[in-house]
This record gives C-alpha cells, sequence and structure tokens, in this order.
C-alpha cells in the first residue's frame, strides 16, 4: 500500500514537471508577464514605460511604443502619410463637459507624429490644426497637404498651402450628419483604388448635406436621408466629393471602411450593446445589412414569421430576404479601426487579411477566403491587452514600409458617452522582431516614379500616385501597362487596370482581363466597367466563358449587381443566365441577383419564366420566388407556403416572404385562399398575420376566422400578439377575464392590461375596481398601476379620494398612482394641492412615488411621508479606493437580483431584458469604470439606450426605449422588459431624455459592502 503511495505520488510529480518542461519560452515568459503585471498599480500600468509590458503578442510580431502622452491625448483615429508620418486625431474634449469633465477651450487637436532618427520612436510632434469647433473628431484620411477630418455634424477638409505642417485653409465639405459629438454619426474617410473615397455614417447619421446645407443626391437621383436609407450607411465618392453613391445601407455603427485593391469594401459593425452580436461584413455594393426591418423599420426585437434562432442572428435579420450574409459573428465587443493588409513585411498569414482593432483590449486577424459568391473567415486575436483593461484600441493604418501603427485610446471605458481619462493615449508600432522604421522617399513627378508608389502597402502614398497618373492620362499608357503584364503581385496588376480601364482604350483593358486567369482581376475588371458605364453589358454576355457565363460565382456575384436599374435590352437575358446557375445553396449568390433585379423584378422574373415556367422544379427556383419582389412570384410562394408535404416549420421562410413582396392584391387573394382550405389552426395564424390588419378589418372572411383564431388562442401570448395587431373590440371582456387570472403569466397579465386600458369602453374595468370582492379590486388596481396611461390614472385617483371607498382599497389606489412615468408626476401634483385628506392614503401616495426613476421626485416625495430618516452615517469612500477592494462575488450575486435583474440579463439570461445586457460586462469595464456607472449613470447612457418620453393626443405619457419607429408606428420598450406599440397618428411628440433610465442614488439604497461585492460580481462576468 505504501509503496502504492509513494508511486502515485511520484507519477503526479513527474506529470507536472513535464508539463511545466512542456512550456514553450513563449508561453514561459507570458506567464510571468501576467504575474507581474497583475501586482501593479493602475498607477503603474498607467506609465508609458509599462505599456508594452501590457500586451500578449502572437510569435513572430513585436510591438513597440512608437508615441504616447502628452503629446496628445484619447486617440480616436489615425492615418499614416506618404511620409511615414501619423497623423492624430485627438478627442480631450469627448463628452465634456456633460460627463462632468472639464472642457479645453481652444478645441480637439490634429497632431502630427514623426520617427526622424528610424528608431521606431517619434521624436517629434507638430500641431496641424487646433479649434473650438473641432469636438472629439472621429476620423482623418491624409493625402499630401489634405486632411480630410470627419466630425459630426461636419465634414472638414483643410489644406496646408504652404508646406509648413500647419492648416492654412478649412473647408466644410459635408453638413447635417447626427448631432455635434455623435460617436453614431460620420466616420472616417479612406481611399480606394478606384480614384474615390469611401467612408460611413452610423445609426444617427440620418441624412448628407452639403457644405450650403442643401440634401447630396445618390446614384439615383434621390437625397441621402433617412426616407430611403435606414440606419448606417456606406458611401463612395469622388475625391472632388462629387458623385456621391450609397454603397450600403442598414449597418448600427461601422467604425470604418476598409477596401482591398479590387475594390471589396469590409468593415465590422457594433451590435446593440450586451448581445453579442458584433460582426463583420463583407459590404455588397448596394447591399442591405439587416439592422432593422427592411419594410417597416422595426427593431431586431419585435417578434416576427421565421424569426432566427439564436441572438446573433436575429440581431442582423439573416433569416430574411434581401439581408446580406455576415462574414463573422465576433460576440461582444467594440470594434473600430480596420484594415486590409497588403503589404509584405508582417509574416504570410497577414497578407491581404483584415487585421481589426477592438476596443474591448485585442486586435484580431480575419482570415478570409472565397466561398461560393461571397466568403468566410475564421478570427485569431494575436495582440491581447486584457491584462491592463484599459487598452482600448481604436484604429490600425500601414506604414510605408510595411509595419503597423495602431492607436490606443487608453482609459477605464471608452465611448458609450463617457470619458474616464482625458490626459492619456498611446500609438504602438507593430512589426518583425528587431525591426526599426524605414523612410521609403518616393518620386510623385515622374510616370515610373508614381508606378513604383503605386505598388506600396501605405494607402496615401499609392493615391498620391492613382492622382498623378489619373492626371497624365494616356501618357502614363506604356508605363500601366508594363505595370500590369509584367507584376507577379496580383494587388498591384488590379491598381494598374482601374487605372488602364480609364483610358481612351479602357474597354480593350477591361476586355481583357474578363478572362484573366485570377478570378480577382475579372471581378475588377466588373467593377470598372460598371463605374465607367453600368449600361454597357455587351462585354458581360459574350459567350462562352466571360462575364454571365463566368466559371467563378464572384465574379457572376458581380455581374448580377451591374444589372441593378440597368437600362440595356440585354439585360433581363443576362440576369436570366445569371439566375439559372443558382445552385440553390448559395446566399450570397441569390442576394446579388435580388440586388440586380431592384425595382426591374417584374421584367426580370417575367422573363425567366417565359424560358421555364415551372420554375419550383428547378433547383434555383424557390430561393429566387422566396427573394423575389414581383406580383408574378405571388402564386408560386403560395404553393410553397401551403405545402402540406411540408413541416410548418420549413415553410415559415415563405409566409415572411410576403411581408416583402410589394403585389399587396395578389397577396391578400393568395392568402384568403389557403385560408379556406386550411383545417390547420397553426397555418390560419400565419396567414392572418400575413393579411394587412385594414384588409382584415374590410374582409368578412378574414373576419370570420380571426375570430376562431381568437377562440382557439385565448390565454396565450399568441392571443396578445393578435389583439395587438387587430385590436378587435369585441375582446374587452375576455381581456378582463385573463388579465385578472391568477395563474397567468406575469408578462401576459401585464400586455392583456395594456391592451385592455386601450379601448374605449372602460365601463367593466371601472365596475371590477368597485366590485364587492376586494381581493378583484386590488388585482385590477395592480393591472391599472402596470398601465400609467391618462384613463388608468383618472380611475385610480377617483377611487384613492372616494370616501365611500373600503381604506384599503383607497390605500392601493393611491400607492399605485406613481408606478408610472406620468402617475410620478400625478401624485405629486395631488399632494401639492393637498388632495389626500386622509393622512394614510397621503403617505401611501408619497410612498407610491419614493422609488422613481427622477430623482428630484424621490427627494419631493419624502416631505408627504411623515416620517424622518436618519441621516446615513455612511461616508463613501472615493471611487479609485472602493476599486481597489476585492469583494465576494457570490454576495454580489446575491445584490445583483435584488437591485439589477429587473432592467438587466446576464449570459444565462437571469433578469430582465431591458437596460444593457451584461453578460460579458466585465471583459468592458473595469472596476473604477462599473462603479462610476452605477454611481453616475447620468455621465455615459448607451447607444441605443436612451429613455424616450412619447406625448400621446390624448393627454397620455409613455416611456421607455426606443425599440423601433417607422412611419406609421412606434415601439416602446419599457420596464419590466415589455413591448407597446403606438400609432404615430396617435402620437403628438417624442423627446429622448437627457438623463439615464437608471435611477440615480441606486448606490445610495446599498451597503457600502455590497456595492464592492456586486461590483465584484460584474467585474467577474466575462466571455468563457
Amino acid at each position: 500500500m505504501k509503496k502504492n503511495i509513494i508511486f502515485t505520488v511520484t507519477v503526479i510529480l513527474a506529470i507536472a514537471l513535464a508539463s511545466t518542461s512542456c512550456k514553450t519560452e513563449k508561453e514561459k515568459a507570458e506567464e510571468a508577464a501576467d504575474s507581474t503585471f497583475a501586482h501593479y498599480t493602475q498607477t503603474e500600468k498607467d506609465k508609458p514605460s509599462n505599456a508594452v509590458a501590457g500586451l500578449n503578442v502572437e510569435a513572430g510580431l513585436e510591438v513597440g511604443l512608437f508615441a504616447s502622452e502628452p503629446d496628445f491625448t484619447n486617440p480616436t483615429d489615425i492615418d499614416i502619410d506618404h511620409r511615414g508620418r501619423v497623423w492624430v486625431c485627438e478627442s480631450y474634449n469627448y463628452r465634456n463637459p456633460h460627463n462632468g469633465n472639464p472642457s479645453r477651450d481652444e478645441g480637439d487637436r490634429i497632431v502630427i507624429l514623426e520617427d526622424t532618427t528610424g528608431d521606431g520612436k517619434s521624436d517629434t510632434a507638430k500641431v496641424f490644426y487646433e479649434g473650438p469647433e473641432i469636438a472629439s473628431p472621429l476620423g482623418i484620411f491624409v493625402l499630401g497637404n489634405r486632411a480630410i477630418v470627419s466630425q459630426s455634424p461636419y465634414v472638414w477638409l483643410f489644406t496646408d498651402t504652404n508646406n509648413d505642417d500647419r492648416a492654412d485653409k478649412k473647408e466644410i465639405i459635408f453638413s447635417g450628419i447626427g448631432g455635434e459629438q455623435n460617436d453614431h454619426g460620420i466616420h472616417t474617410f479612406v481611399a480606394g483604388p478606384d480614384g474615390k473615397f469611401y467612408f460611413n455614417f452610423g445609426n444617427l447619421g440620418s441624412q448628407l448635406l452639403d457644405s450650403k446645407g442643401k440634401p447630396v443626391l445618390d446614384q439615383d437621383g434621390d437625397p441621402v436621408n433617412e426616407n430611403k436609407y435606414k440606419q448606417g450607411v456606406v458611401f463612395r465618392c469622388d475625391h472632388s466629393f462629387e458623385n456621391v453613391e450609397v454603397m450600403a445601407h442598414n449597418c448600427r455603427n461601422s467604425y470604418e471602411v476598409a477596401v482591398d485593391s479590387y475594390g471589396t469594401m469590409w468593415q465590422s459593425d457594433n451590435d446593440s450593446d450586451g448581445n453579442q452580436s458584433c460582426r463583420v461584413n463583407f459590404v455588397m455594393e448596394n447591399g442591405n445589412l439587416g439592422y432593422t426591418d427592411e419594410m417597416t423599420g422595426e427593431s431586431w426585437e419585435i417578434n416576427r414569421t421565421n424569426v432566427e434562432k439564436t441572438i446573433p442572428e436575429r440581431h442582423w435579420h439573416q433569416n430574411d430576404p434581401g439581408v446580406v450574409p455576415n462574414l463573422l459573428v465576433t460576440g461582444g465587443g467594440s470594434p473600430s479601426g480596420m484594415l486590409v493588409y497588403e503589404g509584405s513585411l508582417l509574416p504570410p498569414k497577414y497578407h491581404n487579411q483584415l487585421i481589426h482593432c477592438d476596443a474591448w483590449n485585442l486586435l484580431r486577424l480575419h482570415e478570409k477566403q472565397p466561398d461560393g459568391a461571397g466568403f468566410k473567415a475564421q478570427s485569431t486575436t494575436f495582440i491581447d491587452g486584457s491584462r491592463n483593461q484599459w487598452f482600448r484600441p481604436s484604429d490600425v493604418c500601414t506604414a510605408p514600409d510595411g509595419s503597423v501603427m495602431f492607436a490606443d485610446w487608453y482609459g477605464p471605458v471608452v465611448g458609450g458617452n463617457n470619458n474616464g481619462d482625458l490626459f492619456l493615449g498611446r500609438i504602438f508600432h507593430l512589426k518583425p522582431p528587431k525591426y526599426g522604421y524605414k523612410k521609403i522617399n518616393f518620386d510623385f513627378s515622374t510616370a515610373n516614379g508614381a508606378i513604383v508608389a503605386l505598388q506600396n502597402p501605405n494607402i496615401s502614398a499609392r493615391t498620391l500616385a492613382y492622382e498623378k497618373l489619373e492626371s497624365m492620362g494616356n501618357s502614363a499608357e506604356k508605363e500601366l501597362l508594363n505595370l500590369y503584364n509584367t507584376t507577379t503581385t496580383p494587388t498591384s496588376k488590379a491598381r494598374a487596370l482601374w487605372l488602364l480601364s480609364r483610358l481612351k482604350n479602357g474597354l480593350v483593358y477591361i476586355a481583357k482581363a474578363l478572362t484573366d486567369t485570377d478570378p480577382n482581376i475579372r471581378v475588377t475588371a466588373v467593377r470598372a466597367l460598371r463605374q465607367i458605364d453600368k449600361n454597357n453589358i455587351a462585354l458581360l454576355i459574350k459567350k462562352p466563358k466571360a462575364g454571365v457565363y463566368d466559371t467563378d460565382p464572384q465574379v457572376r456575384r458581380e455581374c448580377a449587381i451591374s444589372l441593378r436599374k440597368n437600362k440595356s435590352k440585354d439585360a433581363p437575358a443576362a440576369w436570366v443566365a445569371l439566375a439559372t446557375q443558382h445552385d440553390g445553396k448559395d446566399r450570397w449568390y441569390i442576394e446579388a441577383l435580388g440586388i440586380g433585379a431592384e425595382n426591374q423584378w417584374d421584367s426580370y422574373l417575367g422573363a425567366l419564366l417565359k424560358t421555364n415556367p415551372k420554375i419550383l422544379d428547378t433547383v434555383y427556383g424557390k430561393d429566387i420566388v422566396w427573394r423575389s419582389r414581383s406580383g408574378l412570384s405571388v402564386p408560386f410562394l403560395a404553393t410553397l407556403a401551403s405545402n402540406s408535404s411540408e413541416d410548418l416549420a420549413n415553410r415559415l421562410r415563405y409566409f415572411r416572404a410576403f411581408d416583402f413582396n410589394p403585389a399587396a392584391a395578389a397577396k391578400s387573394d393568395a392568402l384568403l385562399a389557403i385560408l379556406k382550405t386550411s383545417k390547420d389552426e397553426d397555418l390560419n395564424a400565419l396567414c392572418l398575420h400575413h393579411l394587412d390588419p385594414e384588409f382584415v378589418k374590410k374582409s368578412a372572411l378574414a373576419q370570420q376566422y380571426l375570430r376562431k383564431l381568437l377562440d382557439a388562442k385565448y390565454g396565450t401570448d399568441e392571443y396578445i400578439e393578435i389583439v395587438k395587431r387587430y385590436q378587435p373590440e369585441t375582446e374587452y371582456s375576455r381581456l378582463l377575464a385573463l388579465a385578472l387570472k391568477p395563474d397567468i403569466d406575469k408578462k401576459t397579465k401585464k400586455y392583456a392590461s395594456m391592451e385592455l386600458v386601450r379601448q374605449k369602453n372602460n365601463t367593466e374595468i371601472v365596475a371590477a375596481v368597485n366590485s364587492a370582492d376586494s381581493s378583484k379590486s386590488k388585482s385590477v388596481i395592480g393591472l391599472l398601476a402596470e398601465v400609467g396611461n391618462k384613463l388608468s390614472l383618472q380611475i385610480l385617483e377617483k377611487t384613492a379620494l372616494d370616501p365611500k371607498q373600503p381604506l384599503s382599497i383607497a390605500l392601493a389606489a393611491a400607492a399605485a398612482m406613481g408606478k408610472s412615468w406620468d402617475g410620478e408626476e400625478w401624485v405629486l401634483n395631488l399632494l401639492k394641492q393637498k388632495k389626500f385628506s386622509n393622512a394614510k392614503i397621503r403617505v401611501a401616495a408619497a410612498e407610491g412615488i419614493s422609488n422613481a426613476v427622477r430623482k428630484p421626485i424621490r427627494d419631493e416625495a419624502g416631505i408627504y411621508m411623515e416620517r424622518a430618516d436618519p441621516a446615513d452615517p455612511r461616508v463613501w469612500p472615493a471611487v479609485a479606493d472602493m476599486a481597489k477592494v476585492n469583494g465576494n462575488s457570490e454576495s454580489g450575486h446575491i445584490v445583483y437580483f435584488g437591485y439589477c435583474a429587473s432592467c438587466h440579463q446576464t449570459a444565462d439570461a437571469v433578469g430582465v431584458d431591458f437596460g444593457p445586457k451584461i453578460a460579458t460586462i466585465g471583459d468592458k469595464l473595469g472596476k473604477e469604470a462599473l462603479l462610476n456607472a452605477i454611481i453616475y449613470p447620468n455621465a455615459g447612457i448607451s447607444y441605443g439606450y436612451e429613455g424616450h418620453i412619447v406625448k400621446l393626443k390624448d393627454g397620455g405619457t409613455a416611456v421607455g426605449i426606443m425599440a423601433s419607429k417607422s412611419a406609421k408606428e412606434i415601439v416602446l420598450k419599457i420596464m419590466g422588459g415589455t413591448t407597446q406599440t403606438y400609432k404615430m397618428g396617435d402620437v403628438s411628440s417624442i423627446t429622448q431624455m437627457k438623463e439615464s433610465l437608471m435611477p440615480t442614488g441606486l448606490h445610495e439604497a446599498m451597503t457600502i459592502k455590497q456595492l464592492t461585492d456586486l461590483v465584484q460580481y460584474l467585474s467577474d462576468l466575462k466571455k468563457k
């Protein structure tokens, strides 16, 4: 026995030693660095000398500190010019003084950093521009002596006219984009390989105006505004800032567009905070990227037919026809700057791939490759800065020597209307080990010199080269053709092709490129042809293998996009040729066909049906019917939706497609025809749901099926949805009975009561309040408290002030009045007017508003409560000191349930889905930032979670988070996680609140230990 024990211990020790010895030198070094850095104080971590030590860097790469404070602070965006100098957008004044920080009256700055010795460290800092009109710029692109600076609501062009590195001239290029200091407004410009600028704005940009405030027109001649385009928009324009085109729309808040040498656009996009749905897009030209419902503008949170199974898919409407698929979902984070690395200095795995900053402490490499007509990718973190949560990478750029610079905002929080540090910031240099920094000298005065610069990985250098070669016209043809024919680098060949295509013989070069062995060059040729003359498709329809007959689906994708609003007589036949090559599996391909058929579906689909009227017998037919926006497809759609041999779950996609088909009369007839023959309640429910409510009201047959469906679904969530959609007045009594059922789900009860009080006839609810059954009376009073509109408050007031009411009923009514936004003010007015003659009822009313969201109301309520609370003996420590405390996470979990779960959810959906989800909040915020978020909620309100006050024409008020807004309806998410829909015709005004819906002073209800335990629990909520 003893020998066995000794043997076992020996084996365990041997395994442990072997495990230790198996670790690489890099792993051992990282463990040592982790251990050392963990013992640093925050002050020590903040020292520039320790900045690199806070980063874990992939083998084969090295990071050096290029520059830091005091030369600049809070870098939001950078660019590198052709001389290798780093230009920094500084944002000291971010949200100041709104967030309590002081403002710098001189304004924010554009700073130029230069390494004059080649050691990889900046030794010169110059201020290119400083001015009070520059407040928190989010983008910069440098082209010689010009700098384009993006700062909502403006895009500025600064010019150095005398080459002294100071801006002498400033111009407004675009205006009217979002509001002042709008993180979701205008973002940076970048230059493409095609002589175009690419840029974007986020979902609060709303419109694009010129320097004089006049609407900018898109490629179709329409104003660029939210009437046509949803949410965030991607743009392209000439270097003169003319000929603006919309490339894609319906993003949330993409930080930057990255364009490769073939003209392919990439971007990352931020989710609605906390939903683990940040993404990377291949931006398909003219595509809808799916943040909100294309037809209604409704939020991704609104229920819909064929809703996606996971939140990351649901968030971007991935099951809807007309939505371009995502390339990647990267989960939680704050995605920011991105580039396509077209250099050769970094290891081969980085070549022609996406390098991407995420302000949640990391940089990622996204390795992409073609997948059908689209792409697939895998993502790896190659720089991990989570040792120091203040590491906030914001942008990344390629230098002329092929090395990479990335900016670090550096602070306890990033964005979200808050700034936890004003004075720090870093620029890092990514390179091979022991590499310095090389200056490249360019000669733009000759064609050969410009040809050399055109092949450089730095965007500024090759864009200056493009401008020079373009200005030379046909005189540069020989040099460009030589580059095109001799280079072994496909990206250089593509750059030459863009310029060759603009020459007198441009179509000859495009025709040649359409038969190149490299599909990327063929893709470039199709795009170049589209820019020159989108209606000239003769080269695309040459048989047997060019253009629409190309063997590569990537090339055919671009041909399909070229057919959008195409006026060529050959366009329908070209689209048919492309459609019949769809394999029935490639979502990217079907979306390209849909983009190509925009506004010409009848013509294009009609041509296809002439070729093959039995479209559903083909491999491509079902997808084309699903994606179609033509009345010609409705009979086929009805056949697919009503196919009883197919499981209903598989038919949901076709019912959803009805929502996108504009042929209203044909849709109604088709759905009614299904109703006439169906005995399936679920199928009938789908048919009714996809009929227009106004049509249902006018159709006797539809009304008949509606009544049957209401009977069949009574008591379920679906019943409530049907009532909300159709608002049948016949359901008043049944809604009341449902709302009073003791065993009904709380959410269903609340929805039932809300719909109940929306009805005009309140006779039965008043009778229920006055019932001899006190339990029934109190139940109805509880329902009215949840509703909080004018009618419910009038009933509650009358009940509370009625001397004939039993005291218990009056007390319940008095307390219930203050449980809504309008109710809080209602109760205060009654208290001020001394309407409550009974002291107990007065105190009950005051206590009902003692937990109001608005602190002034809470404070005033205390005057009427007739009780003197002892002064709080606690002396709150400084936030920085509390952040140092290691609390008890398990105890903090209990505190979370008591104070946070009523508005927030964790990863396991524990809590209420109202405010931002906090599943991985510990990855985003350190303890000090978490404490500030709890104690000072108004200092930083997450975008998309701002409170809105909706005033109704009937005198009522609704308060909540705007889930969605369309021309017809507004949907509010209200406290408790429920939603309520209001017709815009019933709304008199919508006002965004300046204060957070999270109550101020929440921490004062806790002990210091509870607060530190809560913060410990939140800090431990990280990605598994």
